[in-house]
């Protein structure tokens, strides 16, 4: 199994249209064939020093592979969204698992 954990910082200047519109975006990447499963959600109320919450929103999709993530990442679908969204955060931070 392969794990794909990006964490979005979206820009604090946002209408309620681009969240909106980041919103859409990110579950559109749901859709992608080669996802096995996924979840979108904002930071959990946990609040420990160990714990990084400097985030607007974290999106975690798991393949079956290496070579669906690659296709997922080939995925029109995924074009649109970096394409659409690009703009709307200020940062984004991802990670990658090899859970095989």
């Amino acid at each position: 199994m392969f794990i794909h954990s990006v964490y979005f910082t979206l820009r604090p200047d946002l209408t309620q249209a681009e969240h909106d519109t980041f919103l859409a975006g990110a579950r559109s990447l749901l859709t992608i064939g080669s996802v096995l499963g996924g979840h979108l959600g904002r930071p959990a109320g946990t609040d420990r020093p160990v714990i990084d919450r400097a985030y607007s929103y974290g999106l975690v999709l798991t393949f079956a592979d290496e070579a669906a993530h690659d296709a997922y990442q080939a995925d029109p679908v995924h074009d649109a969204f970096r394409t659409g969204c690009g703009a709307l955060w200020s940062a984004v931070r991802i990670f990658d698992v090899d859970a095989a």
